[in-house]
Formats: structure tokens, C-alpha cells, sequence
């Protein structure tokens, strides 16, 4: 039970930096302003906690039994939580390398590729969203500060509309960036 405790802290602290990285991120494409320094500051501490918190959910899912055999209608955010987190980690390692693509393939004028690595930022950020949305409730079950099922519908319904709105507004900036830059 200590693992999960650890395991829903350091979810609930990457929630905080993707937030941040999400909001720099935006920022930077819909200005076209770029600091080296501070994309680092909003990305190496998303990163790390991201990279324990995976590490501790693998643990978790490999070497407890927690229960969670798959019965689809009453663990369906179970079973989107580890697709989401699945699905994750190859479509991570393309968005860390997707503006050297990018480049690459503008200074080539291979705009099929540029097109394709749009689309799977959009993917990866759909996925990242549905994984925050569907476990952010659970990590404060976990960590014991919610007990409420009625307030956990009311935090679980408000993280819908916010992850809609933060896909929205990331997406739109991050493309309208891309496409200026490495498009037209």
C-alpha cells in the first residue's frame, strides 16, 4: 500500500508540471518566443517525476496483485489507465524527437511526415489527457484525502471539461506553431 501512496504522489505532482510544460509549451508556440532554459525548467522536473511514476506503476502492476481482474463496465477507467499509459511511452519517445523530424523533414520537403508527426502529437496529447483525467480522482482516493463518491463524479466530470479545454488549447497552438513553421 506504501508503493501506491508514493506511486499516486508522484502522479498527482507530474499532473502539476504537465500543466506547467503545457502551459509554457502553448505559450511559446502561439508567441513564437523560444528559451532554451526555460523549456528545460518546464520539462526536466515533468520528466523525472513522470519516468518515478511510471517505474512505481510498473512495479505496482507487476508485483502486487491488486485485484483489478478486467470487468469492462466497472473497471473500464482501469483499463484506460494502462492503455492510456501503454500507449504512452512510444508515442513519448516520438514527441521528444518530433521537432528535430520536423526540421529534418521541412529541410527535406517531406510535408507527408511533417503532417503524420502532427497527427501523432495530437494522439499523444489525447492520450496523455485521458490518462491524467481518468486517474487523477484515484490518486487522491489512494493518498486517502477523498472518500466522497458523489465528490469524486463532481472532480472527475470538472477534469473532463478541463482536459477538453487543455487538448483544445495545446493542440491548437502546438499545430498552428508546426504548420507556420514547418509547413508554409
Amino acid at each position: 500500500m506504501k508503493l501506491k501512496k508514493i506511486n499516486a504522489a508522484l502522479g498527482l505532482l507530474s499532473i502539476l508540471f504537465m500543466v506547467l510544460h503545457i502551459v509554457y509549451s502553448a505559450f511559446a508556440y502561439l508567441t513564437m518566443y523560444y528559451n532554451p532554459t526555460l523549456k528545460m525548467v518546464f520539462s526536466v522536473p515533468f520528466i523525472v517525476f513522470v519516468c518515478l511514476h511510471a517505474v512505481c506503476g510498473m512495479a505496482i502492476l507487476f508485483m502486487h496483485n491488486d485485484g483489478n481482474e478486467l470487468y469492462p463496465k466497472q473497471n473500464m477507467r482501469t483499463v484506460l489507465q494502462r492503455v492510456s499509459a501503454a500507449i504512452m511511452f512510444p508515442l513519448l519517445i516520438l514527441h521528444l524527437n518530433t521537432f528535430a523530424l520536423m526540421q529534418t523533414s521541412a529541410e527535406r520537403g517531406i510535408k507527408v511526415l511533417i503532417i503524420l508527426l502532427i497527427i501523432a502529437e495530437l494522439v499523444f496529447f489525447a492520450d496523455v489527457i485521458t490518462h491524467v483525467v481518468v486517474s487523477f480522482s484515484n490518486g487522491f482516493i489512494t493518498l486517502g484525502l477523498l472518500s466522497s463518491l458523489k465528490t469524486q463524479k463532481i472532480i472527475d466530470k470538472t477534469l473532463y471539461i478541463l482536459g477538453a479545454a487543455c487538448f483544445l488549447v495545446s493542440a491548437f497552438a502546438v499545430v498552428k506553431g508546426q504548420v507556420m513553421m514547418f509547413l508554409l
